[in-house]
């Protein structure tokens, strides 16, 4: 029978107890090491980065954190025709707590090889430069700004004084334009109504450029525009707030939303994109969406359910 010495025995990744007993034994104790008392490091807080990168075909595509923050009470903004009971077993199943909601602001940028498209503009000016500059851009470098509806947190960021994107043309909905136009309020007249004669005005199936294109989602707000990306056969919708919640708004799309003007053409709305969404197994960015926005929809039971990207957006194929 051979035998082996040590130094030309083959590596083995097994280990007895022995082994690890002598192993641990000549091991110095924590205490003597130089590291030991090394100070602890301080907190930092919650942090992520502000922005998600990712190819579709051959466009690019960045979802920017714009802003965030806490909402108490969700049940008076979703589910207004849901009961109290219903409201909180939706959200004790999806492991969500009922008292508070958290809110994302989400503008993507798509950057064509052509131009570099912003669709929405978060809630003010710094919120959206921020996030661009921690994605590698500066506002200087967009080349057009899309409205998708003139919710204040989503016309926030265009102007200030003077128009945050000095170098950009402007689109939205013409039904849109004209119904802001005709009503007003603080935000319109502060932010759109200075640029509003630069605007091009869309209608449903019109393209902003070559693969993207307007696509009717009315009801969240009279105009509200939703838009269709293709490149090279690969598709994404940007959803805008058709859907507000990956919870409340997918799995239960007829309830009711605070902020939907016509509550029940919001909800025709958001089932026929949701049913597309679901049949086509497209992706979507959601601009209210858990951070960084992008998903998929599965159809179950009389709703939808919210399928968070994960590492589908990195494989080529």
């Amino acid at each position: 029978m051979k035998t082996q010495n040590a130094k030309n025995a083959p590596f083995s990744p097994y280990l007895s107890r022995r082994h690890l007993l002598l192993g641990a034994a000549a091991l110095p104790i924590a205490s003597s090491l130089p590291f030991a008392a090394r100070a602890e490091a301080p907190m930092l807080g919650q942090g992520f980065a502000p922005y998600r990168r990712f190819q579709l075909g051959a466009f690019e595509v960045t979802t920017l954190l714009a802003g965030n923050r806490t909402v108490p009470d969700p049940h008076t903004i979703f589910g207004l025709n849901a009961s109290d009971e219903e409201f909180a077993a939706a959200s004790e199943a999806n492991f969500i707590p009922a008292d508070a909601a958290q809110f994302f602001f989400t503008p993507t940028l798509v950057n064509t090889g052509a131009e570099l498209i912003l669709f929405d503009t978060g809630l003010n000016p710094t919120g959206i430069t921020t996030a661009l500059e921690a994605a590698g851009y500066s506002a200087d470098q967009v080349d057009r700004v899309v409205i998708t509806h003139m919710h204040g947190d989503h016309i926030g960021g265009i102007y200030d004084g003077a128009p945050t994107f000095a170098n950009a043309a402007y689109s939205t909905g013409s039904v849109e334009m004209d119904h802001w136009d005709m009503s007003g309020n603080d935000g319109f007249e502060a932010k759109i109504r200075p640029l509003q004669e630069q605007f091009d005005l869309l209608e449903g199936g019109s393209e902003v450029t070559s693969g993207i294109t307007a696509v009717e989602a009315f009801g969240h707000t009279p105009g509200h525009m939703a838009f269709h990306l293709e490149s090279e056969g690969k598709q994404l919708i940007l959803g805008a707030d058709f859907a507000n919640h990956f919870v409340y708004s997918l799995a239960y799309p007829d309830w009711e939303v605070l902020y939907d003007t016509d509550k029940a053409m919001a909800a025709q709305s958001r089932r026929k994109l949701l049913d597309m969404m679901a049949a086509d197994r497209l992706p979507f960015i959601g601009y209210h969406m858990p951070f960084p926005a992008l998903g998929y929809v599965a159809a179950k039971d009389d709703g939808f359910t919210y399928v968070p990207a994960s590492y589908q957006m990195m494989i080529e194929s």
